[in-house]
Formats: structure tokens, C-alpha cells, sequence
């Protein structure tokens, strides 16, 4: 059966928002994210200051040498949280099959929704056009019979656009195309593949299983298929959270140890929360590091039971801290991240019955913090 995939994704969304709700801001060169001296990176840039080479997940420092007249904004997720929700909710009304990616962007299949709404490019448009009458911005759309199509599709004419590919037009519209447009091609297997002289989409094409098998190894089916544009996945309508994790970039790279472990602490509060708020409970922590020389490790590790628990978080990720002996060692970031993530469960021990008094506690602190603010209640604990 053949399929009909979109690809909606909303452009340069952090930025657009901004635009739309301060329209002195048309045309000017914003970059959402740290500030212009500051240790951070940029989360979304304008087109206006795409032009200059910024783009996001850049430093913001490098932003502002590229662009030093940029309009510089701090972020405002709540905001943009409530534009996405309003953006999701437009897509339900064409089909349930959705798959959000980010909050900017999801995959649909609407192949249930021809006999309704029309054709694919039918419905593309019909999406389009409600996104721009209820928020008032533009989304690029991409239409294909699978999910690397129409993802690539509305990569191609951004921004405001709306690209169909089809099995007919597919082989030729992607041979020109660099290596790096294939779904999980990097920068390194992006420069292994030219080593190979493999530089194009085409190249990939022309060239046997076997002797693309011989050059990069076991990636080579897979590969190939893409480069032919086929991608049998479906969208994966279980929209359910795969991880919850929270990040911190110091100002100053640091070697102090009780900020680090205040910071970690803060980190495993917040994603103790969110799991708490998302109804689920981690079986995996995880530790990531970033030392001053950009050097990044994450550590893992699998818990008996999962938990919500946010000082069992703290105390698993303190351990895993621990483990790396980074006394003395400056650090740039810290991050903390539970997954493996599945429903909450507490221990029903008529003998101890800690995990579930820890719950009844968590969950009033959040209440309280809800009610008064994320600073309202702060944890002393620390791990030694």
C-alpha cells in the first residue's frame, strides 16, 4: 500500500514567534538563545541572521562576531510551548496518525484521510494555511510516500514551502543532492563516504551493494535503500516521551566541586518533576559531562527499579560523578537524563515504606511550587 507522508516543519520557529509578537522586529536579524557574551548556544536564528552564517546550536559568542548587530533574546519556552500545542492540535484535526519530532515539527500519515480531505498536496495546503490563520506563522511542508522523503522534502524550499516528491521523481531529485542530506549521515561518515569519492546522492546510487558494502561495511544496505528513497519505517503514532534530561552550561568553567554538585542536584529536581508531571518513572540515569576542552562523556546506568524519585536521581548520578575523578578538572556542563522510561511503580512493602512516603513528599513540593514559584522550596542535600 502506498503511503501519504507530511513533514510539517514550522520556520525558524523560536525566532518567528518573536517576530509575530513584536513586529519591530520584521526583517531585523534575531537570534534566540544566550546572550551575546555569554556561555550558550543559539536555539533559533531569523533567516535575516541566517544570512551572516549563524545558525542554531552555535555559540552565542560565535553568533554575535558573525553578526554583532543581531537582536539577541533569551528564550521563552513556556510561550512557544503553547504555540506548539495550538500547532498540534491544528494537525489532529487532519489525521491521528502524527508523529512530533520536536516542538516544531511532526510527521503525519493522512494516507486515512484522502477519501476526507483530498489528495496529500491537497491537505498539505489545507495545514499550511490554518497554521498561518490561527498563529500567524509559516510552516514548510514536505509530501512523499515515506518519512526520509517528506522530511527531505520540506527541507528543500524553506521557508514557506510546500515540496512534493513522488516514486517517480524521487531517484532524480535526490542524485544531485550531497551525501549529507541521507537520514543519519554525519560529519564523519560524511567525510569517510568521500575518502570513497562517494560526494553525492548519485554517486551512492551507481554504485553496487557489494562494492559500497566493501568501501563502508555494514551501513551499506541501508544507505543504498535511502539513496534510492526508500524508508520503510511508518509513523510512530506512540508519542510518548522517550527520555526527560536537563542541561547547564556554566558561565565559567569550573573545577568546584559544591557547584557542580548544587547544579546536578537543580538538574535531577527538575527531571524528577517532569517525570512526576509526564507519569512515568526511569529504569536508566544518565550523566553527561563536558569538560573546558569540549571533551564529552555521558554515563549510564540501569536501575532495579524505576524511579520519580529525584534524590535517587542525585544519588545515582553523584555516583556516576564520582566514578569519573574529576577533582580539580574544569567543566564546562553538566547534564543529568532519565530513560528507559515506563509507568511509575511503588514498592508495596508493609515494612518500608520509604518509596512511597518520598512520593507523597515529591509530589507536594511540587504542588507548592506550582503555586509559588520553582524557587520556593530548595533542597540542602548533597552527595560527599
Amino acid at each position: 500500500m502506498n503511503h501519504a507522508i507530511l513533514h510539517v516543519d514550522m520556520d525558524a520557529f523560536y525566532a518567528s514567534v518573536e517576530v509575530r509578537d513584536n513586529p519591530a522586529l520584521v526583517g531585523q536579524p534575531v537570534i534566540v538563545g544566550a546572550g551575546p557574551h555569554d556561555r550558550g548556544v543559539v536555539a533559533a536564528a531569523s533567516y535575516e541572521a541566517r544570512r551572516y552564517g549563524v545558525h542554531s546550536a552555535m555559540p552565542a559568542r560565535t553568533a554575535y562576531q558573525l553578526c554583532p548587530h543581531g537582536i539577541f533574546i533569551r528564550p521563552d519556552m513556556a510561550k512557544y510551548g503553547a504555540v506548539s500545542r495550538q500547532i498540534m492540535t491544528i494537525l489532529e484535526t487532519f489525521t491521528p496518525a502524527i508523529e512530533p519530532v520536536s516542538i516544531d515539527e511532526a510527521f503525519l500519515d493522512v494516507t486515512g484521510s484522502l477519501g476526507l480531505y483530498g489528495d496529500a498536496l491537497t491537505i498539505a495546503k489545507r495545514i499550511k494555511a490554518e497554521i498561518h490563520a490561527q498563529t500567524g506563522l509559516t510552516a514548510s511542508v514536505g509530501v512523499a510516500p515515506n518519512k526520509f522523503l517528506a522530511k527531505l522534502a520540506s527541507d528543500l524550499n524553506k521557508p514557506d514551502g510546500l515540496t512534493v516528491l513522488t516514486e517517480e521523481t524521487k531517484v532524480q531529485v535526490l542524485a544531485p543532492l550531497p551525501v549529507a542530506k541521507l537520514w543519519g549521515v554525519g560529519k564523519v561518515t560524511e567525510r569517510r563516504l568521500q575518502q570513497h569519492n562517494l560526494r553525492t546522492i548519485g554517486d551512492i546510487q551507481r554504485l553496487p551493494v557489494a562494492e559500497l558494502r566493501r568501501r563502508i561495511g555494514n551501513a551499506a544496505e541501508h544507505l543504498h535503500a535511502l539513496a534510492l528513497g526508500e524508508d520503510d519505517r511508518p509513523v510512530a503514532t506512540d508519542t510518548a516521551t522517550k527520555s526527560i534530561s536537563s542541561e547547564h552550561t556554566f558561565d565559567v568553567d569550573t573545577a568546584d566541586m559544591a557547584q557542580i554538585k548544587k547544579s546536578l542536584l537543580a538538574q535531577c529536581e527538575e527531571v524528577g518533576a517532569r517525570l512526576r508531571q509526564e507519569k512515568v518513572a526511569a529504569r536508566t540515569v544518565q550523566l553527561k559531562l563536558r569538560h573546558a576542552d569540549f571533551t564529552t562523556l555521558t554515563r549510564r546506568r540501569t536501575l532495579p527499579q524505576p524511579t520519580q524519585d529525584e534524590m535517587q536521581l542525585y544519588e545515582v548520578a553523584g555516583h556516576l560523578l564520582a566514578a569519573e575523578n574529576i577533582a580539580e578538572k574544569r567543566i564546562r556542563l553538566i547534564g543529568v537524563g532519565g530513560s528507559n522510561l515506563v509507568a511509575p511503580v511503588i514498592q508495596d512493602d508493609l515494612f518500608d515504606r520509604g518509596d512511597e512516603k518520598r512520593a507523597r513528599l515529591a509530589k507536594a513540593v511540587d504542588e507548592l511550587r506550582d503555586k509559588l514559584g520553582p524557587e520556593a522550596i530548595q533542597r540542602g542535600s548533597a552527595i560527599t
